[in-house]
């Protein structure tokens, strides 16, 4: 019986077998997930219906069960249609996760093609594709080590 929130079991195994720096994509719904991702990287898709689930029901399924060192998100853009005049609102709602789960750790934008890279190494083991409408709700989680 597994003693933390996340039970899919497809999940579970992949997180099982990766390690530190691995890589971890939980995509919006607008994210390119098949042909975005690492060369090895498994894709699972939650994708139920528009906003079910969200990128951070997600991470805070995640963050219950594994170590986390870093966390990046996809810089907004400042001009064109899908521009933001400050933060976008899920990144509130993850540092509201992130504060809730007990880690010091700051949310890290980086350039949209940077993060594309980011995604697309031998590090990445897994892309979770939700539903979430939010503009900028992809989430980018480097898993660190277990230290208890």
């Amino acid at each position: 019986m597994l003693r933390h929130k996340l039970i899919h079991p497809q999940i579970t195994a992949i997180i099982a077998a990766a390690g530190h720096h691995s890589t971890i994509l939980i995509a919006d719904g607008n994210y390119p997930a098949a042909s975005k991702r690492g060369p090895r990287a498994e894709l699972v898709s939650l994708n139920l219906m528009p906003g079910v689930p969200t990128c951070d029901q997600v991470l805070e399924a995640l963050l219950s069960a594994i170590p986390v060192e870093a966390i990046q998100t996809m810089q907004t853009e400042t001009s064109g249609p899908y521009a933001l005049d400050g933060d976008p609102p899920v990144w509130e709602d993850y540092r509201k996760t992130i504060k809730n789960e007990g880690l010091d750790l700051e949310i890290q934008p980086v350039d949209k093609w940077a993060f594309y890279e980011a995604v697309s190494t031998n590090d990445h083991v897994l892309t979770i594709q939700t539903a979430d409408q939010q503009r900028y709700a992809n989430i980018l989680l480097t898993v660190g080590v277990r230290m208890d």
